[in-house]
């Protein structure tokens, strides 16, 4: 008897996606860090993910896996970055930051390269995600507050879509046809066929001696 495993994507992408909103409302300037912005980047955004990406795990899914796994543990040690100070922990200096965030970019790039197989709205995630990280490094590294700001309302906007991604496939499962589109691909199937190599037909000649 097969057990069938939900799609766990959904409740990954909401985590994110609410979390993200938040936390970019805040770069935006229009209200501090406070314990609203850290319970979820703990709970939602955090261990949610994480057990999201064993979920994907189970599934068989390596893309899932690493992405939800991995941005759960990043919200995870922001809300460590953020708390530990206050614990007697030294902090980080800004540019130290800004090479933090530098290589969650980068992660995130190649995850987006990874993304171009799937619809057009996964895409969207993750390449507002990319520039979300590369403008709050160059943030950090320049102290540049305007930087910061736009940083904000683009962040606002890649959790919004991750929001959408997850109700378009809630939805649209649900109801069996089409609620939010999101950009399905079409799969062009390459007709490859194995290298066949024909072999001549062997003679047998007599050698006389």
């Amino acid at each position: 008897m097969s057990t069938k495993f939900a799609n766990p994507a959904p409740l990954g992408l909401m985590g994110f996606g609410m979390t993200t909103i938040l936390l970019n409302i805040h770069n935006a300037g229009y209200f501090p860090i406070d314990s609203m912005i850290l319970a979820m980047g703990i709970f939602y955004g955090g261990i949610g993910q994480v057990i999201v990406g064993m979920m994907c795990f189970m599934r068989g899914d390596t893309f899932g896996t690493t992405a939800f796994t991995s941005y759960g543990l990043f919200w995870l040690t922001l809300v460590g970055l953020i708390l530990m100070p206050n614990m007697g922990v030294a902090a980080s200096p800004a540019h130290f930051m800004g090479w933090y965030l530098t290589l969650w970019g980068t992660f995130t790039a190649f995850m987006f390269v990874g993304s171009l197989r799937y619809p057009r709205a996964k895409q969207f995630v993750f390449a507002s995600l990319t520039v979300l990280f590369f403008l709050l490094a160059v943030r950090d590294f320049t102290g540049n507050e305007l930087i910061g700001t736009i940083a904000g309302f683009e962040g606002i906007i890649c959790g919004a879509s991750a929001i959408y991604f997850a109700m378009a496939q809630v939805l649209n499962a649900e109801y069996g046809r089409t609620i939010l589109p999101v950009g399905e691909l079409t799969q062009v199937k390459a007709d490859i066929k194995p290298l066949q190599v024909e072999a001549e037909p062997v003679t047998l000649h007599s050698v006389n001696a």
